[in-house]
């Protein structure tokens, strides 16, 4: 009588309760899932092989439940996979970026999972292939290629590589002259490096014990690792330090920051050996940033009331604020997001209203102009290339239907040349599309700005299911960007919605104040508001949405679960970050200190404590009915911890008055980014797309427990 139909679902674990009680300031909680949080985290993330075996005994569970539930959707993840995939160009390369006699880039390879470092003759020539990503990948479950970097003479160049997903990267240098690997592999670093003008001098940044990149370290070409010597200690837990560099070449930048607050010394690239002089020391609340042009450099400043930010020039040799001069004023609302630095040209990219512009000042007279758009809504990118000496400048434009094109901008003429539009193999007319931004009303009589992208022929009669995204944390603006995987939504008749709250940039450092901290609830309210817009105006309808976000964009998706679950057709968040209070009140993690001025400090504060436990999604899970749920982990995730959504699905589960499925999937061989491959995080694309046109009942189908 069964034949054809799938056997029902896996039944779902059931996680042990312990109840740990813990109080603060007064307040007392409790969490009878804190024992998914393993002891050993440090180790884990080192060797997953160390996890407790009840934890993974558990885990392991949960991907069974899951993998039963969605198995009447597995045909349909196939067909998506090969869809996506298709859409791919595999034997793709960047556009070359020039450096002298040389000019590098990046490619695939058709099948390759990883990228190849590569470099060509400046003005064209035979290549050659410098890293081979697919090569170093094999036999790895995991494999992340870091940031690869020539030197100033173009015969080493310094490249990272994890195996584990955890962010721990191995520094290794390659002799382009022999082609070797030299023996001198630096471990625990962020996977970056920078060198001196020497070439045989780099510095990079190294993770402590708990994964805070700390520590600057001063390495030389034929020294051993351990012999490295440490330039810089950021002893403050509350602020990263990273090193980089001007577009001049000239200066070495260590630069250490909180989201919130920066302090910035410099090194000459000339003299490696040098004690870093301190330029800007960090104040709180002053966030800045710097190029250097000769004798004076350029200061990216929200100092003094600026908050939208401003540009302010400075002699190098005392850039103290009392020698200040302002060539860009501050405008608010209008925010100034990057600068680039070249010989003739000073060049930085804006956002006013949602919408990005580059604007370029010619240093001899001050004279400006803008590079702008007509689309509604599109994503605009600046990239420096790596010369100072230079009329050209790079930049990048996509929309919602158009593919991501790549452009050099002659500075004087004004002409603009495009160098590469993204090839779609399996073909994409932008003319079958529509993208739109409308405005929702926030309950504070806000307008959320929505970014919509529907084919033309979808009717908009409230019929069309929605994939509605958010994100809203950091000031991070989400682009209204092309994504060849979400057509694969949008060609099965879903309207596909970016809500850009507060929490993001999108409208101005007003928007991410409006977001953070005390004010974090308006980031949820921003999205729900979103949501009940759509179905007003008949893009959607109420309990046709798919709700979807990442990070602390999975923490929009727990606080939406708890105030409007009657809206969603299902909610899935990918590593979500819910368990904000357990998390904001151990200092021993890695991101917790750094994030306090984002969130609020519930050790120090009581009052930050009672805010964070008023939204906290795993802090707020009730007795209720909960749509489908889907909630993606990684076990190596040093930023939101794999106990995190596993906490939360429990809990869940246990709480839910409703007979919807609650799944977690956790990768057990990968950490925030997901699979590390090009092809392999398409499954992890198609296994969420599959759930939302399941939950919505265009295609496939969840398996009942039985």
């Amino acid at each position: 009588m069964n034949e054809g139909r799938p056997a029902p679902a896996v039944a779902a674990p059931v996680a042990r309760r312990i109840s740990a009680r813990t109080s603060h300031h007064g307040m007392s909680r409790t969490d009878e899932y804190g024992w998914l949080r393993a002891e050993n985290w440090r180790e884990v993330m080192r060797d997953p092989s160390v996890l407790d075996a009840e934890i993974r005994r558990h885990l392991e569970a949960e991907n069974a439940h899951t993998a039963s539930v969605l198995a009447g959707t597995e045909a349909l993840q196939r067909t998506l996979f090969d869809e996506m995939r298709a859409r791919i160009k595999e034997d793709d390369s960047t556009v070359p970026a020039p450096d002298g006699a040389w000019a590098y880039f990046s490619s695939f390879v058709e099948g390759g999972q990883h990228p190849l470092v590569c470099r060509e003759p400046r003005g064209g020539g035979p290549r050659e292939v410098l890293i081979d990503g697919n090569a170093l990948a094999q036999g790895e479950a995991y494999f992340q290629l870091g940031g690869a970097a020539h030197s100033p003479d173009h015969r080493y160049i310094a490249f990272g590589t994890d195996v584990k997903g955890s962010e721990y990267y191995n520094l290794s240098v390659l002799d382009t002259a022999s082609g070797a690997v030299l023996g001198e592999v630096i471990c625990d670093t962020t996977g970056g490096a920078v060198w001196a003008a020497d070439s045989v001098t780099l510095f990079y940044t190294r993770l402590d014990d708990n994964h805070r990149p700390s520590r600057i370290f001063r390495h030389r070409i034929g020294e051993a690792p351990d012999a490295d010597v440490l330039v810089f200690e950021e002893k403050d837990p509350g602020f990263f330090a990273g090193i980089g560099k001007t577009q001049s070449g000239d200066f070495l930048i260590i630069a250490t920051h909180t989201h919130q607050t920066s302090e910035l010394h410099l090194v000459a690239a000339a003299e490696p050996d040098e004690a870093p002089r301190l330029v800007v020391p960090r104040e709180t609340g002053h966030e800045c940033s710097l190029e250097h042009h000769g004798e004076r450099v350029f200061l990216l400043t929200n100092r003094d009331g600026a908050e939208d930010f401003r540009i302010v020039e400075a002699p190098l040799a005392d850039p103290a604020p009392a020698n200040w001069h302002e060539i860009v004023g501050h405008v608010p609302g209008r925010l100034i997001l990057s600068m680039v630095a070249y010989r003739d040209h000073l060049v930085w990219l804006e956002r006013a209203d949602g919408l990005p512009r580059i604007v370029v000042r010619r240093l001899a007279d001050g004279v400006e102009h803008a590079i702008g758009f007509d689309e509604e809504a599109y994503a605009l990118g600046l990239a420096g290339g790596f010369e100072f000496d230079t009329a050209t400048t790079r930049f990048t434009y996509s929309s919602m239907t158009t593919p991501s094109q790549v452009f050099d901008y002659d500075l004087e003429t004004r002409e603009r040349t495009l160098r590469k539009t993204q090839e779609v193999p399996s073909g994409h007319d932008p003319a079958d599309y529509v993208t739109r931004r409308i405005f929702a009303a926030a309950d504070d009589g806000e307008e959320v700005p929505i970014s919509l992208l529907h084919l033309r022929q979808t009717p908009l009669d409230g019929s069309a299911p929605c994939l509605l995204y958010g994100y809203g944390a950091y000031g991070i603006a989400i682009p209204a960007s092309f994504s060849t995987n979400r057509l694969s939504l949008v060609d099965r008749g879903f309207v596909y919605a970016i809500a850009h709250v507060r929490g993001g940039k999108e409208r101005g450092y007003r928007w991410y104040r409006e977001g953070k901290g005390k004010a974090k609830t308006n980031t949820f309210a921003d999205f729900v508001a979103a949501a009940r817009h759509l179905a007003a105006e008949r893009y959607t309808a109420a309990g046709r949405i798919v709700a979807h976000g990442g990070s602390a964009g999975g923490m929009v998706m727990g606080a939406v679960a708890n105030m409007a679950p009657e809206l969603f057709a299902g909610i899935i968040g990918e590593v979500p970050f819910v368990d904000v209070l357990s998390t904001m009140l151990d200092d021993t993690l890695p991101l917790t200190p750094p994030e306090w001025p984002e969130w609020g400090n519930p050790i120090a504060s009581a009052e930050d404590y009672r805010t964070i436990a008023s939204y906290s999604p795993y802090d707020n899970v009730s007795a209720r009915p909960y749509p489908p749920i889907l909630a993606l982990g990684g076990l190596t995730d040093p930023r939101v911890t794999y106990w995190e959504p596993a906490k939360w699905v429990a809990r869940l589960r246990a709480s839910t008055t409703g007979t919807a499925p609650v799944l977690l999937k956790t990768n057990m061989d990968s950490g925030h980014g997901g699979a590390s491959g090009r092809f392999d995080r398409l499954k992890e694309v198609a296994l969420a797309y599959a759930f939302a046109l399941a939950v919505t009942g265009k295609a496939g189908s969840l398996v009942q427990t039985s």
